[in-house]
């Protein structure tokens, strides 16, 4: 008897990995499932990069992701397995991170021949934006905002940094202090540059250095919220016709993977999905995959395509190569 509760934490920690195993396996089989039905009805490469707080380890202590070279490795995978002259549509929802993977996957989008999209459905800040700005046009849904990609220099926009060592006597400042101003020049520099190769041939000419210098320059707080709107107004090629199915899609990517949400609510839309899922989920599982998996561990999700045949219809390549502007005038 002694050993049967000297036992017992032991089987409750062992019950608890394998229901958070299970758990996971349910919530990979309604990717399968989403990410198939999403990707056959688009004709198109659909990659998710969703950040939310979640489970690492075999506790499930959240932690909040963010753009880093995971990521990257993941993106870059799924774009180089995409045939050139598929459409490829990405699907944002991410506070930002680290410039070095957010501008490989951005330019990874820029370069790819086929139409490219990038659809935000609630927000997709600093680096998200920076990914966004690649796109031949960025899609917003109602109340969903991009932001400013000022660099930060040591947890200090470096926008700020510059000013004050501008404004106050060398004699005055501390020599860290013009470093970090030093450093912040560079940065300014460089992600004014990036953001300008990113929307050439998106926009013109003089409204990619414009937009580049308001979004990169500290005219705002880091956090920002850039809406459709005022997306609009500084010159970004979007749109707010975001479709359902893109929206239904986040509903799959909770904050646990238990889903428990702090906002709760019902729809007669949410009934009749729940009635739908499990047909789904089924077909799901008697398909073979046929394109890029998602690694263990992996942020960044691409399912299929399912039909190897949806690969064979091409979009004409000048469809990425004439400006949106001059379309229609030749």
């Amino acid at each position: 008897m002694e050993g049967l509760f000297g036992a017992l934490p032991i089987l409750l920690i062992l019950l608890f990995i394998l229901s958070r195993q299970m758990a996971a396996g349910q919530r990979h089989k309604e990717l399968v499932g989403a990410f198939s039905k999403l990707q056959r009805k688009r004709k198109s490469r659909v990659i998710a990069v969703v950040h939310r707080q979640e489970p690492m380890g075999l506790l499930g202590i959240p932690m909040l992701r963010y753009i880093d070279l995971n990521d990257a490795e993941d993106v870059l995978q799924a774009i180089r397995m995409t045939p050139p002259n598929k459409p490829l549509e990405f699907v944002l929802h991410t506070p930002g991170g680290l410039v070095l993977p957010a501008l490989q996957i951005a330019r990874a989008i820029k370069a790819h021949p086929g139409r490219t999209t990038v659809f935000v459905p609630h927000y997709a800040m600093s680096g998200g934006t920076l990914i966004a700005l690649s796109a031949d046009e960025i899609i917003l849904s109602e109340h969903a905002v991009l932001g400013p990609i000022d660099p930060q220099i040591g947890g200090l926009p470096a926008a700020s940094v510059v000013r004050v060592a501008q404004e106050k006597p060398i004699q005055s400042t501390d020599d860290y202090t013009l470093v970090l101003a030093d450093v912040g020049a560079m940065a300014i520099t460089q992600l004014q540059s990036a953001a300008r190769e990113l929307l050439t041939g998106t926009v013109s000419d003089n409204a990619a250095i414009s937009i580049a210098e308001q979004l990169s320059s500290g005219r705002w707080t880091h956090d920002y919220p850039i809406a459709y709107g005022e997306a609009r107004e500084i010159g970004l090629n979007v749109s707010n016709q975001m479709p359902a199915d893109i929206m239904q899609l986040m509903a799959l990517f909770p904050d646990t993977v238990n889903r428990n949400r702090s906002v709760k609510y019902f729809s007669e839309q949410a009934r009749v999905m729940k009635m739908k899922k499990t047909s789904h989920a089924d077909d799901a599982s008697r398909v073979t995959m046929t394109g890029f998996e998602p690694m263990p561990g992996s942020r960044s999700y691409s399912y299929g395509p399912w039909n190897p045949k949806e690969l064979k219809e091409e979009v004409p390549v000048e469809v990425k190569k004439t400006p949106f502007w001059r379309r229609g005038r030749d």
